[in-house]
């Protein structure tokens, strides 16, 4: 990037108009977000009885969404309007932010590592009180069978987990046909079969502990995540790097053009 030596301090357009680019997709991806949110909380009727957010014991995929969009709404905005209208205080708002959540990133991927048993049994809580209410929130639900179909696992440390569930609890109180079996994401995928087998977990451990293997994923989602990680390990280091680079360029664009206009407002020259 070349400045030229006018006889006043000038703002780079390059700079301005750059930043302004890299936020508006921010931006609208926020947007996105929080459009896919909204519309997802209106099919469940959430947007209509907000208290079902706070009955439900695990978490709504939801929110996620949601805050996500929240703050990528949030930051593009003020990035964008930051960047034309050639205002610090938004420029230093955003950059901030971007420095603090950086930051934030970090600190998580070095305590996660320092404190890797720690860290083990907050997932295994997490996961667990989701167990529960698998059957209470569709997106919920949808989450851990995919979470389960694509590692092969079931429950959190093994099926027995599922007897947290009213549903797929083994106790002699349970009524519920799905007693004793585990959700169809835990049934080891069969070829010849084109259609799912939604009732392929009915009943399963009620069968003797050495022929569950023959029908279902035996292995807990955690033995089965610490597992999946070390083989991931370049492709997880490469999204974070490259997180990582954007944010640091999105911090270099907005610092350069903060000098910019405060150079001009001071009246100083290149």
């Amino acid at each position: 990037m070349h400045y030229y030596r006018y006889s006043n301090a000038e703002v780079s357009c390059w700079y301005k108009y750059l930043l302004f680019s890299y936020n508006i997709v921010f931006w609208l991806a926020g947007v996105v977000f929080l459009g896919v949110g909204l519309w997802a909380w209106s099919e469940k009727g959430v947007l209509s009885d907000l208290t079902k957010v706070t009955r439900l014991h695990g978490i709504d995929p939801v929110v996620l969404i949601l805050m996500v969009g929240v703050v990528m709404f949030t930051l593009g905005f003020a990035g964008c309007v930051g960047a034309l209208r050639e205002n610090i205080c938004l420029l230093k708002f955003f950059c901030g932010a971007i420095v603090f959540i950086f930051f934030l990133e970090l600190a998580v991927a070095v305590l996660a590592f320092l404190f890797q048993d720690w860290v083990r049994d907050r997932f295994r809580e997490f996961f667990q009180n989701n167990i529960i209410s698998y059957r209470d929130d569709i997106d919920l639900q949808n989450l851990i069978d995919s979470l389960q179909k694509a590692n092969q696992c079931c429950g959190a440390h093994g099926p027995e987990d599922w007897d947290l569930n009213a549903y797929f609890n083994c106790s002699g109180s349970s009524y519920s046909r799905e007693k004793c079996g585990v959700p169809f994401s835990c049934c080891v995928p069969d070829p010849a079969q084109k259609v799912i087998n939604t009732q392929c977990g009915y009943d399963v451990r009620t069968q003797l502990k050495s022929k569950w293997d023959e029908s279902i994923f035996t292995k807990g989602c955690i033995q089965a995540l610490e597992g999946w990680l070390p083989r991931n390990i370049y492709i997880v280091a490469g999204i974070f790097i490259a997180i990582s680079l954007l944010q640091i360029f999105g911090i270099f664009l907005a610092r350069t053009l903060i000098s910019d206009i405060e150079a001009v407002k001071a009246g100083h020259h290149f």
